[in-house]
């Protein structure tokens, strides 16, 4: 897997976790999918996407029956995994598990990966948070379910993916209304863009504030922005200003 190049985080290397942040580097994708694409939901060669997801999952010390990767659908619903999934993606955007060598794991492109541990209860937990699901309480569904575990969010160490960055996530006024309206006290997340409509609006820090308000003893953003970097990272921002037909998705996965 010498190919792969996930991002780590010092908090989660301290909690004695196997983890990344995977980049888009090490697959065998190709055109606008090159490189690791593990997008079940894309346009791309289902083939070479399961190969994608191979290697992640090897990366990880597993294979792909060890994968818990939900059906991602924006919501507030975490999963517990007692066992890998076997290929089964229920519907949900978090899995957590108490059981090692399960590989709880989200897919993203643009929206922010979280990786969640508790290492003296021995839960560990992976969330994807857009705007919708970090408003619609997907952070504090996938806590209450490692809570269930017996993790503590006070002992729970969580990191922040590679995620869109705020000079790059333009918005319309009518977003940041609708955004305030759900979430009041917010606007510290807005600034202005480049036209008197125009926001741009801050998902990792409105991230890190939802994980505090949680309880989560310590987190931190990876500071990767997704659309800037098209190297490193897929971006469905970046694919839709293009007017590309479709994008990858990369995976970020975490495991006892």
């Amino acid at each position: 897997m010498s190919g792969l190049r996930p991002i780590t985080h010092p908090l989660l290397q301290q909690a004695g976790v196997r983890h990344g942040f995977f980049t888009r580097q090490g697959g065998v994708s190709t055109g606008v999918y090159e490189g690791l694409n593990t997008g079940v939901g894309s346009k791309d060669d289902p083939a070479a996407v399961a190969e994608n997801r191979r290697r992640v999952a090897a990366w990880m010390g597993g294979t792909l029956d060890d994968l818990a990767a939900c059906y991602q659908v924006h919501s507030a619903i975490a999963h517990v995994a007692e066992t890998g999934w076997r290929g089964r993606r229920p519907e949900g955007d978090a899995s957590v598990t108490a059981a090692p060598g399960v590989i709880c794991a989200v897919l993203t492109a643009d929206c922010a990966p979280i990786l969640l541990a508790d290492p003296k209860a021995g839960v560990v937990g992976a969330a994807h948070a857009g705007w919708k699901g970090a408003i619609g309480g997907v952070i504090e569904a996938a806590v209450t379910a490692m809570q269930g575990l017996s993790a503590e969010p006070a002992r729970m160490v969580a990191v922040v993916g590679p995620t869109i960055a705020q000079a790059s996530y333009e918005v319309d006024e009518a977003f940041e209304a609708r955004f305030l309206a759900e979430a009041p006290g917010s606007g510290r997340f807005f600034i202005p863009g480049a036209a008197p409509d125009k926001r741009l609006f801050d998902l990792p820090g409105f991230v890190l504030s939802r994980l505090e308000a949680a309880g989560i003893g310590q987190s931190a953003w990876t500071g990767h922005d997704t659309r800037a970097d098209e190297g490193r990272f897929y971006s469905n921002r970046r694919a839709f200003l293009r007017g590309e037909p479709d994008f990858g998705r990369q995976m970020s996965a975490i495991a006892l």
